[in-house]
């Protein structure tokens, strides 16, 4: 079972050295906050899927995350007003519900409503019931941010989602061609072609780790 959303959320924050010369909330604040924003969606029947590093926690190991990503519709963040925003911009917005960071995608972006309709699940997080993003969705989304993540020369950050695809490919099945259809309708053709670039090198990784195991395998 994957770890309560609390916790990965505590872990992230302990780990990250920026945050030692601040003073944070507590593990149990957060177990707290977490519960309460949950439950705030949950009775306020709420259309959500979680997305971002909590949600492909649930899928692999290995991520620290700070913050909660959650797809919305515009008519649902209204009915959120104890999230106090301070970025916002056409599609995405940043704020906090108390002392959690909640970065929102709004599904004024088709592809979001897309992922938020069509690759949603429930998923288990500590006793925690939450509506997820499947692999496929957020493959959808890592290769949908690739290319502007390049232009803005966000290296970093690139990298990371590039290795966010690696794991998501090398622990679960995935056919990449209906995936690509739908991101074909999202992207230039150039940013599709790059992606599709991407993959391609990701998936030749791939077989060579299936090449060196099956080597190392034969030579014991």
């Amino acid at each position: 079972m994957t770890a309560a959303i609390g916790e990965i959320i505590g872990n992230g924050m302990l780990f990250d050295v920026k945050n030692w010369s601040t003073t944070m909330a507590g593990r149990d604040d957060f177990f707290q906050m977490v519960e309460a924003l949950f439950e705030t969606l949950a009775t306020r029947q709420i259309n959500y899927v979680l997305v971002g590093g909590v949600a492909l926690l649930s899928y692999i190991e290995g991520r620290n995350t700070q913050d909660i990503d959650l797809i919305l519709t515009r008519s649902d963040l209204d009915g959120l007003p104890e999230l106090v925003i301070n970025h916002e911009n056409k599609y995405f917005l940043r704020g906090l519900f108390e002392q959690l960071q909640i970065d929102i995608l709004l599904t004024q972006n088709q592809l979001f409503e897309t992922v938020l309709n069509q690759f949603s699940v429930d998923r288990q997080f500590g006793d925690l019931k939450v509506r997820c993003a499947t692999v496929e969705g957020l493959l959808v989304l890592k290769c949908y941010a690739l290319p502007s993540l390049y232009r803005q020369g966000d290296f970093n950050r690139a990298s990371i989602y590039e290795n966010d695809i690696l794991l998501l490919l090398l622990n679960y099945t995935v056919d990449l061609t209906p995936l690509l259809k739908l991101l074909s309708a999202h992207l230039l053709p150039s940013d599709l072609q790059a992606v599709e670039g991407i993959l391609q090198d990701i998936q030749g990784r791939i077989q060579r780790f299936s090449s060196q195991r099956q080597s190392l395998r034969e030579g014991e």
